[in-house]
């Protein structure tokens, strides 16, 4: 669904990702994970071109997003990107926000996009939800009209950027039990984020990034129980570390 092949990116003469190269396949969870800095963020950014890359290809169902000529709308209306600052537009109602892009680029029409969108917030436990505007919801609510409205383009793959970064200890968990049922319906999706628990439970495989690139990759039980590359095991013994017990 995904492949990366040598993907490389430059800030001036920062080298922020270095031939990166792996693949996600259908219905897989990847989660991308690694010290702040590791480049995980750019990486998920150059997916959907919100970063350009200057070296390798990148390709989405076969499909070379780089390519000359290529609808940068369309190739992103086609991807699911759920934010860490949810990003839905203030002015919309939630339903709007939902519906704006299914009738703007999809061409549906208002009252099949409106019946998507109910369709959605029920599914992310919202349907009382759908005339509230933004402002009056938590951020875990605007986190899942935000997941609400990339399944509304019906992507095949759905990109997150540290999710839940943003929002309260509280609200981590009705956000990530909203992703692990799209997991569990088969989605494929990439995760870049610090919810350890989440990896373990829910990915298929687990890449970790050091300094632009990935210095290892692995199922969850093995990534968890006997890292091999000596940053991702300090990554680990950092986060897993007794004095964390009480603040998770």
């Amino acid at each position: 669904m995904i492949e990366l092949d040598g993907v490389n990116k430059w800030y001036g003469n920062y080298h922020a990702l270095s031939d990166v190269t792996g693949s996600v396949t259908n219905g897989e969870v990847l989660v991308v994970c690694g010290p702040s800095g590791s480049g995980k963020s750019t990486l998920i950014r150059t997916i959907n071109r919100l970063e350009p890359i200057q070296r390798g290809t990148i390709r989405i169902g076969g499909e070379d997003i780089y390519k000359q000529g290529k609808d940068i709308n369309a190739l992103r209306a086609g991807i699911g990107f759920v934010f860490q600052q949810f990003n839905l537009f203030p002015h919309l109602s939630v339903r709007q926000n939902i519906t704006l892009s299914p009738v703007k680029v999809g061409g549906m029409s208002r009252a099949q996009a409106d019946e998507l969108a109910d369709a959605l917030l029920a599914k992310v436990g919202l349907a009382h939800k759908a005339d509230a505007m933004p402002a009056n919801l938590s951020g875990g609510q605007q986190q899942r009209v935000a997941i609400a409205r990339a399944l509304a383009q019906r992507p095949p793959v759905i990109l997150f950027d540290e999710p839940t970064s943003a929002l309260d200890p509280e609200m981590v968990g009705e956000v990530l039990s909203v992703m692990k049922q799209l997991a569990q319906d088969g989605m494929t999706m990439m995760v870049v984020t610090h919810e350890m628990g989440f990896a373990r439970d829910v990915a298929d495989c687990i890449w970790f990034m050091d300094e632009g690139k990935i210095v290892e990759r692995a199922r969850p039980d093995k990534f968890f129980t006997s890292p091999e590359h000596p940053r991702a095991q300090k990554f680990l013994s950092d986060i897993l570390r007794p004095h964390s017990v009480s603040s998770h």
